[in-house]
């Protein structure tokens, strides 16, 4: 191969971001904006809250990242109130779904009591299995009322970035009484030319012991269909397999998950006309 790989520069993955967004059918916006909600207790305690993202597609996806409850007020609608608020701001927002992710160790009836239904499944080899959830909020379901709904007498308020700490410390020391945490390692590359200039770079990470992740890959047009985004997938694989992932995961949309598909990726589930016209794909990888 006539290019060299090098570590890529925060500038050279800022660039890759913007070049795939270029790429991106023009109909679709892929602005992001990230939100924190939080509810506190009479002594001004964070007892529960989320980090949420309206992104991808002019506004049509909302990604609620993390819902935490603390321990002593569970069971009282606390939960339901911060997924009533988030569905607001989806809606005021334009958003067509919600998404989220949990596992079989967490709260996926919580959530399908709210009309979430399970769009992928993926077993994990420490045996518990992730899911994907979405809900469609132009479609009508049943509003669910906890049977205790005591928690209502405190009220959901916008959060900061140090809320967003507690409430992300809050859902980690619980999850590690079911799953250790994995060291988290960066795949991020980019391949010059004997110039030093940019040809094609990758953004990716993997999980040790667990999965691995690609993120973003993007090859100048003057060098596409040389194989090169090929080869950074594959470095990529080979690179989370040395660390002991036994899988790769992506995301794509109608307009490029042929190119993942050609490189042996496989479909876990997908979510149809969002955006409106397009659909959202989950695939993975065995490697």
């Amino acid at each position: 191969m006539d290019f060299s790989m090098e570590d890529l520069t925060r500038e050279d993955a800022a660039y890759i971001r913007e070049k795939i967004g270029e790429i991106v059918p023009h109909e679709v916006d892929t602005d992001e904006e990230e939100f924190v909600l939080k509810i506190e207790n009479e002594n001004g305690e964070i007892i529960g809250g989320c980090i949420a993202e309206a992104y991808e597609y002019r506004w049509s996806r909302m990604f609620l990242d993390t819902l935490w409850v603390d321990e002593r007020y569970r069971h009282h609608g606390i939960g339901s109130a911060i997924i009533r608020e988030v569905e607001r701001i989806a809606r005021e927002k334009g958003c067509r779904v919600v998404t989220l992710g949990t596992a079989s160790y967490m709260a996926r009836p919580f959530y399908e009591k709210h009309g979430y239904t399970v769009f992928t499944t993926l077993k994990k080899p420490n045996g518990y299995i992730s899911y994907s959830l979405v809900k469609y909020l132009d479609r009508e379901t049943p509003e669910y009322v906890p049977t205790d709904n005591s928690g209502a007498r405190f009220s959901v308020s916008i959060g900061n970035d140090g809320d967003a700490d507690v409430i992300q410390n809050g859902i980690d020391s619980y999850s590690k009484a079911y799953e250790e945490d994995c060291e988290n390692v960066d795949f991020d590359w980019k391949l010059v030319d004997k110039d030093g200039r940019f040809v094609a770079g990758m953004i990716a990470d993997a999980d040790k012991g667990a999965c691995g992740y690609v993120v973003a890959v993007f090859v100048e047009d003057a060098f596409r269909r040389r194989g090169l985004g090929t080869y950074l997938l594959q470095e990529a694989e080979k690179l989370a397999k040395e660390n002991g992932a036994s899988m790769i995961l992506t995301n794509a949309g109608d307009w490029n998950v042929g190119f993942f598909r050609k490189n042996g990726y496989r479909l876990r589930g997908e979510l149809k006309d969002v955006p409106r016209g397009h659909d959202f794909y989950e695939l993975y990888k065995m490697i």
